[in-house]
């Protein structure tokens, strides 16, 4: 088999592809060529390049002549890597044999021990992973210290690891994350996914090292480790658009421009179902946000393609076009005022301060980059492989109120720097298979914390993911009938401002068959926000209004014990109590040992409020929740966030006729201030009106 192919017919058909029939450039060409390597030799001989090197080369050299024991298996899904009692992620403990530890629940230090059998108790699988991936990763450093040092021994290396795996790969059962010998499965990894991850730091390394395999080489690694991989396993999994897919087509992608293999390259770009181009068409949202609504999963899907567009721009074909670019943006423009990404879908919070910026500032030079730079010691390997020698300083200004139509994320900010107020409400599409039946839900930030959590994911093989993360009562929306939303789209009915207060008017969508809800939340101040939360239906339903707060309850509410239904997150709650209403009702919480917050319900119709603890990092983990429920057909709930610790007045008028004008009046009182607000959801309109003192009436 002939290695070194020309790029003939099957690049020609490469759209925009710059080189058409001509052979593809010498090698290294993947993660750096000729040109990237000699400016990385001048990084590395300039401060602070130079201290970051020679610790990059110290780390290395470590373990340069340490044994080559490669696992005898691949690994486990990461995801089992739970306490089947508490679902918290587990910690390695000491080892106990060859490939066997103990596994610690940081909750209760129960120690567990792995069964190999079952896959969702393969504790010591999971923890396999980590040598497959370091070995993986001193593949490509043996490269990099090659190509800029000249040292034989690097070389030596990286060479006898890529023979180690390219002996043992075919050797490795393949399994899926349930233990299946079938497709979606991989060697390395549980699941195309590993695989792809795994392959492509271990083909880069290769590349870099090219040059110095004897052409034996060359061939036994095409044909026992880098076509068996890209192409028996990781592209004979078929996938649509998804994260996953963009790190199979990177894999599948680099291989093919490490080899010359045309049909591989041609199938990672250009596929239309599949490839690069389609991914990006049809993943990536005209505001930049990935489609699947989770921010862990946008700069997951990020580290999926920097390495097929470096590998392709090496290769004179760019592959840096707009929506690239927007994946970039939309962190920065959508951030808390910490510059953290809240806990949407199936996901954790995500700190923007990333250093894949370094490459995304360097390709496009965009200044609203250096926002998630600014700070930064610029330590990390895309700083050194990537980073240009001096960054223009970031400039940072407050953002005002602002809302992402395309991915239904609506936010109202006020107040200076990290310690701004910042709510986002949520409505726009469900996310696919990462996405939470959680329309209207929002998150709310100030003083530098999260006071109304999202709560986001742990991992999949936890009872919780399913049985809490993913259901409706844990997000601060609306539950009807204790059941979950319909996975649904919402859209923004209104978002502006008036009279120096920003508001936002959203519809959730078709959560429940006949039921709408729309959310009008009004930031009056950075203490105090306003919700009117009108409920219609075509006929009587349960609506639990849902609320989340961080802190403590002040002082535990009245109210009688009563029975919780068994399903739907609602056999999670704790302390549950009820009392019921037609009054106005405040209930104070702790947010800090010097900062209290208050939660404030309008008077109006008899309403049961519940008040209780949800979940939060684990079942140990309780974070206070209040539910306002009422049984009727139409309803509309008015009530306040007080974050000074003073519960404000509310003062709602519900529309007499709603056909014939559904505005919705509340006047607000808090301290010295008063505002008079009027929120029709048909026209729709929201009218906000500063009130030079506290009206008597209605």
């Amino acid at each position: 088999m002939k290695i070194y192919l020309t790029l003939t017919l099957g690049l020609a058909l490469l759209a925009g592809a710059a080189i058409g029939a001509e052979t593809l450039p010498p090698h290294p060409r993947l993660l750096l060529d000729a040109r990237g390597i000699a400016q990385l030799k001048q990084r590395v001989q300039q401060e602070p390049w130079a201290a970051q090197w020679n610790a990059f080369r110290k780390s290395f050299d470590k373990t340069l002549n340490a044994p080559i024991e490669l696992p005898p298996r691949g690994g486990n899904w990461f995801h089992w890597y739970v306490c089947p009692t508490h679902g918290a992620r587990l910690t390695q403990g000491k080892q106990l044999g060859p490939w066997q530890w103990e596994h610690i629940c940081p909750v209760d230090k129960e120690v567990l021990h792995g069964d190999p059998t079952k896959p969702d108790r393969d504790f010591d699988g999971v923890a396999i992973n980590h040598p497959h991936s370091n070995y993986a990763t001193a593949i490509r450093n043996a490269g990099i210290l090659f190509q800029v040092t000249g040292e034989a021994r690097y070389a030596q290396r990286g060479r006898a690891l890529l023979l180690a795996y390219a002996e043992r790969y075919l050797s490795y059962p393949l399994h899926t994350t349930k233990g299946a010998a079938k497709i979606g499965g991989g060697r390395v990894g549980p699941q195309t996914l590993d695989e792809a991850m795994w392959l492509i730091p271990v083909a880069q390394g290769a590349d870099l090292l090219w040059n110095t395999l004897p052409a034996a080489d060359r061939q036994l690694l095409a044909d026992k480790l880098f076509l068996p991989a890209a192409r028996d396993v990781i592209l004979a999994h078929k996938m649509g658009v998804h994260n996953i897919q963009c790190w199979k087509n990177s894999a599948v992608g680099v291989v093919g421009f490490l080899l010359g293999d045309a049909a591989l390259i041609n199938a990672a770009i250009e596929d239309p179902i599949r490839g690069y181009r389609t991914q990006m068409a049809k993943g990536v949202q005209p505001d930049g946000v990935w489609y699947e609504g989770a921010w862990g999963y946008h700069f997951f899907t990020l580290g999926a393609l920097w390495p097929l567009t470096e590998a392709a721009r090496n290769c004179r074909i760019d592959l840096y076009g707009e929506p690239l670019k927007k994946m970039f943006e939309a962190p920065v423009n959508l951030a808390m005022p910490n510059l953290t990404l809240p806990a949407f879908n199936d996901s954790g919070e995500v700190n923007i301060r990333s250093s894949v910026f370094e490459l995304a500032y360097a390709r496009y030079r965009d200044p609203v980059y250096l926002v998630a730079l600014a700070d930064s010691k610029r330590r990390d390997e895309m700083a050194l492989w990537f980073g240009l020698p001096q960054l223009p300083a970031a400039q940072s200004a407050a953002l005002p109120s602002r809302n992402a139509q395309a991915s239904g994320y609506a936010i109202l900010q006020r107040g200076a720097g990290d310690k701004a107020t910042w709510l986002c409400l949520k409505y726009g599409p469900h996310g696919g298979g990462h996405g939470h039946p959680d329309k209207n839900s929002f998150v709310l930030y100030s003083r530098g914390r999260v006071l109304c959590p999202d709560p986001g994911t742990r991992p999949y093989g936890s009872p919780l993911h399913g049985q809490w993360d993913k259901v409706t009562l844990a997000h601060s929306t609306l539950v009807v009938d204790e059941t979950n939303q319909a996975e649904a789209t919402g859209q923004c009915l209104a978002f502006g401002t008036d009279h120096g207060c920003d508001f936002a008017m959203t519809d959730a969508g078709p959560i429940a068959k006949g039921v709408r809800f729309v959310r009008t939340a009004t930031m009056l101040n950075e203490n105090l926000i306003v919700f009117v939360d009108q409920l219609s239906a075509d006929k009587p339903h349960t609506f639990d209004l849902v609320t989340h707060c961080n802190g403590q309850w002040l002082q535990p509410p009245s109210g009688s014990a009563f029975a919780l239904p068994a399903n739907n997150g609602y056999q999670h709650l704790k302390t549950a109590t009820l009392c019921r209403t037609n009054a106005d009702i405040a209930q104070a919480f702790s947010l800090a040992p010097d900062w209290r917050g208050v939660i404030a319900l309008a008077a109006g119709e008899p309403t049961e409020v519940i008040t209780a603890t949800g979940v939060g990092k684990s079942t140990a983990d309780r974070i206070p929740m209040t539910i306002y429920r009422r049984t009727t057909a139409q309803t509309t709930f008015v009530w306040a966030l007080a974050l000074d610790g003073t519960a404000p007045t509310l003062q709602a008028v519900p529309p007499q006729n709603p056909r014939l004008d559904p505005t919705v009046t509340v006047r607000v009182t808090s301290a010295a201030s008063a505002w008079h607000l009027a929120v029709n959801s048909t026209k729709p309109t929201v009218r906000i009106t500063p009130l030079t003192a506290a009206p008597k009436g209605p």
